[in-house]
Order: C-alpha cells, then sequence, then structure tokens
C-alpha cells in the first residue's frame, strides 16, 4: 500500500470496471454505502471534448460514522463524504482513499479523531483485501 499526505492506494491487476466492484462490495462489507459516483472520463467527454483514462470518484459514506462526526461538528459535512478513486493505469487499476485523519484533522475538534481514526481503519481494510486480491 502507498500513501501520500492525503491518502493511500493500492494497484490491482484486474481491469477497471472489475476493481469497481471489487472496491464497491468491500467498502459495503465495511458499512460504506456508495452516495454519489463521478465518471470523470464521461464528463471530461461530454463537457470539454477531451479523451482521458477510465477514472471514477466514489463518494463512500458509513452512516453510523457520519452522525457521530455530525454530531460532534456540524460543519463537517463540507469534508463528507469519504472520496475513493479508481482509475485504469497499465496491466490494471489503482484504488485511492482518502485519509478520514487528514481530512478530519483540519478542524480542531478533538472529538473528531476516534470517528476518523475507525473510518481509516476500515478503509485500511478495504485497501488490504484489494491489494490481496
Amino acid at each position: 500500500m502507498a500513501q501520500t499526505t492525503y491518502g493511500f492506494r493500492v494497484k490491482v491487476s484486474v481491469p477497471f470496471e472489475q476493481a469497481v466492484s471489487i472496491a464497491k462490495a468491500l467498502l459495503q462489507a465495511e458499512g460504506f454505502g456508495v452516495l454519489t459516483e463521478i465518471d470523470v472520463q464521461k464528463t471530461m467527454k461530454q463537457k470539454l471534448d477531451v479523451e482521458f483514462r477510465k477514472y471514477i470518484i466514489l463518494g463512500a459514506c458509513n452512516p453510523p460514522l457520519a452522525q457521530r462526526a455530525l454530531e460532534a461538528e456540524l460543519e463537517i459535512g463540507l469534508m463528507l463524504p469519504c472520496n475513493v478513486i479508481i482509475y485504469e493505469t497499465g496491466g490494471g487499476s489503482v484504488v485511492s482513499f482518502m485519509d478520514p485523519i487528514t481530512a478530519l484533522g483540519i478542524v480542531d475538534n478533538e472529538r473528531l479523531r476516534p470517528i476518523a481514526e475507525e473510518a481509516r481503519a476500515r478503509l485500511v481494510r478495504v485497501a488490504a483485501r484489494l491489494a490481496r486480491g
């Protein structure tokens, strides 16, 4: 699993469509529903007439965690849901996850820390399962 300052990712050796399907199923197994799907390739073509690789942004939400976060900080809705991106790359796909600790960490509210840690742990489990195939 590779990390950036704001997320983490895994490369999988399955085609894009299969990676999307598997990622959604694993997110669901960790209590996340996919609230939004943005097809970046399609949007780039429609709006800009630009060719782009297969790339989707999933807005994943774990309702109990979201409720706890909103109760701790009403404006935290600006940082929800957790974004997961999937894109096609040579020989497979990449699945990247927003790091909830980083995202919620910009808010000065310590009550959010355990919520972010739990969300991150769930997303890390998804990434680990993806990496195992």
